[in-house]
């Protein structure tokens, strides 16, 4: 009979930041957790993935995803206040971001080879970055 580890392996990420945590294939699993760069008054660009979607679960706390439309810039942005335990897929080459609450985890399902040689980003402007502040100042403001 075979023991419980080999049939079942338990990952866990407490730390700060991104951590992917299962690569198996072509997927991969990855933790986010709070941290200071991801605060909405620091955010400084958009990315996007040219190969693939990407997938987002909200665990605990809050985070809100910005989503930006252009081709070559991002010229409008879009904010969704994602719900625990709903799946929001970014799709392919849509420039995004997002903003968490310190006590905020967010699982995250892609593509196991997605990095930054197939995920170009984007600055943000000035105003966009003052937009980005404003809009979660609004969005956590409302449900407080």
């Amino acid at each position: 009979m075979a023991g419980l580890d080999e049939l079942l392996d338990v990952k866990e990420y407490q730390g700060e930041g991104y951590r992917p945590v299962v690569d198996y294939g072509g997927w991969r699993v990855a933790v986010l957790n709070y941290i200071e760069e991801l605060r909405a008054d620091n955010l400084r660009a958009m990315q996007r993935h040219n190969e693939t979607d990407e997938v987002f679960v909200l665990l605990r706390g809050r985070c809100i995803l910005f989503l930006g439309e252009g081709q070559d810039a991002v010229t409008v942005i879009r904010a969704q206040d994602l719900e625990p335990f709903k799946i929001y897929s970014v799709k392919k080459a849509v420039w995004h971001t997002h903003t968490l609450s310190d006590d905020a985890m967010v699982l995250i399902v892609e593509n196991r080879d997605t990095d930054i040689h197939n995920s170009p980003s984007c600055p943000l402007t000035g105003a966009q970055r003052r937009d980005i502040s404003a809009l979660t100042r609004r969005l956590w403001a409302r449900q407080a």
